[in-house]
């Protein structure tokens, strides 16, 4: 079933990034498009959805396959980083990552402007440091409330930094930050 389901999806020029079949019938198909270094970002759209919903009822009839209720979606805003792959597409992104152990304290004592908690959980800009090396930063100061006014005097706080591995990585995830003014160019 998953070489049916992965040869199609990729035969109409998606990617497929996941493939989930649950206990009640249900075969969940997420989809993607494929991402080459500095292309501008497409967006998967309900005609793409529907496109390999229609390809896939067909080849999974022709093949046999067993579903009550098939489900084609886009990986959201919150989606996963699995690959080293993903991990590069995303640099620079907000992400959500979570460790396999924590930092404790230990760590903290020896080595001076780390963590300095028992903590697994982190959010930040993802960066890439070496050839297999990331690290994520972020400030643990709330940021200012809408309206609220911040002195030009004032010092920023300081960022912290976590390098880690692939390996040490539990879950990694896009934040879901949402802004509900529009995109807005970055310069």
């Amino acid at each position: 079933m998953q070489t049916v389901v992965e040869q199609t999806v990729t035969g109409l020029g998606y990617d497929c990034v996941e493939i989930d079949r649950s206990a009640g019938g249900l075969l969940r198909i997420t989809i993607d498009h494929p991402w080459t270094l500095g292309a501008t970002e497409k967006l998967i759209d309900v005609e793409d959805c529907e496109r390999v919903t229609r390809q896939l009822q067909f080849a999974l009839e022709v093949d046999a396959i067993d579903y009550r209720r098939l489900e084609v979606s886009s990986p959201g805003i919150d989606r996963l980083l699995r690959s080293q792959a993903d991990f590069e597409r995303f640099a620079g992104a907000v992400v959500d990552i979570t460790l396999n152990v924590a930092i404790g304290s230990a760590v903290a004592q020896t080595a001076p402007g780390a963590v300095n908690a028992n903590r697994k959980k982190f959010r930040g800009i993802l960066s890439k440091v070496a050839s297999d090396g990331w690290q994520i930063a972020w400030s643990d100061e709330p940021p200012p409330k809408p309206g609220q006014r911040v002195s030009k005097k004032r010092v920023p706080p300081p960022l912290q930094v976590l390098g880690f591995v692939m390996g040490e990585v539990r879950t990694a995830r896009l934040a879901p930050i949402v802004d509900f003014k529009g995109r807005q160019s970055q310069s």
